[in-house]
């Protein structure tokens, strides 16, 4: 059955399991998070399909199921399995996106590798994505395409199907013109954005930087421009910006720029934090901190993180706060990104060596200063650390929203606690109220999580309270409504032209 709605991704939608022998697709245990919310969108279509890769020793196997039909709590829909090889996959995702991609996305010009990049593969791969979309949409459907590994798949999809509406979401940063001009594929990568209706980022910074790469490149014009809402203008921020382009033109076509940061489900995380269950853990946490305060960090294993810059603030805090000796604990949870990638066991080594060495210098008998922990922890255990932590340390050296300072908040519903926040994450603009830092800066990060450990209880509260306001305002369902919103505009833009 053609499908009026096609979401392009390259994760499944569902755990895909053994059980007694058996494939079995479990759902996502939590509706927290994109995948969910992506799949919410079925329930408003007809009939829906989801494109995604799956590994495939042999590829051309003819018992290699490559539609499976799904029924769960989002509806029926498809989901187009794409055989890759392990080659495939290593090459497309594992070198090219992360190893070229990646560090350019996120401004780390130093860590860019494009001597392995096997471009031919990597087109190769967004061709078959591309062409499974269109087998599976039907006259005007809608296509929504995720991410950056999926740059070449709105081009060749127009080529393919021009009746088509679609749209393109990215979920990194996006740079200006003198950083992601550094790719060689720039043009191409731009033309095949520009086929799109719609291309999405979370902040009006990324639009703006889109705007310029395209013009930089190409003969783009802007036919709409407004302010930015001034709930997203953070005062002295590094992202903030006061206008964002909305609707730009290329050869005969307009292309909608959206600017919608991803949230999360509050109302769940909520529901999780009121339960008596995890309140009762949570206080259990902090009988054992006795008098000392919990500072959490949670994030993952990438040279973006800032994982040991922040580990040697807090050892320089240490240092020169004696009294602080004892008094404080950071619990750091650094889960591992890609065991494929030796840059991310460097990274990973880097922040063993520099917890352990704090743990040595000032640790005693009675009193550990760091807990480091590099496995996943269930969403389900986190809320417990989020509801007893005094303080979230949130601090990457570049991210595109981070969702982890948004679920800190959101689980705060007794309005306590301190969320100390890189003003390099997109979700500083929404985040204003959080203490502000700059993780390239020693003396500010040092000075951001003293003034977090000494904030007072009343001030605590006025900043949580204005926090929750923005989480709750731009949740992952405002999220989704404006996608809605983005694809309706499009299609009315189509039908006027």
């Amino acid at each position: 059955m053609a499908s009026d709605f096609v979401i392009v991704y390259h994760r499944q939608p569902y755990e895909e399991v053994e059980e007694n022998g058996k494939t079995v697709f479990r759902e996502n245990a939590s509706p927290n998070g994109i995948v969910p919310t992506l799949k919410s969108f079925f329930g408003k279509a007809e009939h829906g399909a989801w494109i995604a890769w799956k590994l495939a020793e042999d590829p051309s196997n003819p018992g290699f199921e490559r539609v499976v039909e799904i029924d769960d709590a989002y509806g029926k829909y498809a989901v187009s399995r794409l055989p890759l090889t392990a080659e495939q996959v290593s090459s497309f995702y594992h070198i090219t996106s992360k190893e070229a991609f990646w560090p350019i996305l996120h401004s780390f010009k130093g860590k860019y590798n494009y001597d392995p990049v096997d471009w031919p593969t990597f087109r190769e791969v967004n061709w078959a994505f591309a062409e499974a979309a269109a087998s599976e949409a039907s006259e005007g459907a809608r296509v929504w395409v995720h991410d950056y590994n999926l740059w070449l798949v709105p081009g060749y999809l127009r080529q393919m199907r021009p009746d088509l509406i679609i749209s393109f979401f990215h979920h990194t940063p996006f740079p200006a013109a003198d950083m992601f001009n550094v790719l060689p594929w720039r043009k191409e990568i731009v033309e095949s954005l520009l086929a799109c209706d719609i291309v999405g980022f979370h902040i009006p910074r990324y639009a703006a930087n889109f705007l310029s790469v395209a013009r930089s490149l190409l003969d783009v014009d802007v036919l709409q421009r407004q302010q930015v809402d001034p709930d997203l203008i953070s005062e002295g921020t590094a992202l903030t910006e006061r206008t964002v382009p909305t609707l730009i033109a290329y050869q005969d076509r307009q292309i909608a720029i959206s600017s919608s940061g991803v949230g999360v489900s509050v109302e769940f995380i909520e529901e999780r934090a009121k339960d008596p269950v995890f309140r009762k853990q949570a206080a259990e946490v902090r009988e054992n901190m006795g008098d000392s305060q919990l500072i959490l960090s949670v994030g993952r294993t990438d040279y973006t993180k800032g994982g040991i810059e922040q580990l040697e603030s807090f050892e320089r805090v240490l240092q020169d706060n004696s009294d602080l000796r004892g008094k404080v604990r950071l619990m750091h949870v650094s889960v591992s990104a890609n065991r494929n990638m030796t840059a991310y066991e460097d990274i990973q080594s880097g922040i063993e060596e520099t917890a352990g060495r704090i743990n040595g210098r000032f640790g005693t008998l009675e009193w550990q200063p760091i807990a480091l922990i590099s496995r996943a922890i269930p969403f389900d255990d986190l809320i417990k650390y989020y509801l007893a932590a005094d303080i979230a340390w949130i601090t990457p050296l570049a991210d595109g929203m981070n969702l982890v300072c948004k679920e800190y908040v959101a689980a705060r519903t007794d309005n306590d606690g301190v969320l100390v926040l890189s003003e390099f994450a997109g979700a500083a603009v929404e985040l204003s109220s959080a203490v502000i830092t700059n993780p390239f800066s020693s003396r500010s990060m040092d000075l951001a999580i003293l003034q977090a450990l000494e904030m007072p209880l009343e001030e605590r509260r006025t900043r949580m309270t204005n926090l929750r306001r923005m989480v709750k305002r731009f949740s992952i369902t405002a999220w989704g409504t404006d996608q809605e919103a983005e694809f309706e505009q499009a299609r009315t833009r189509r039908q006027k032209g």
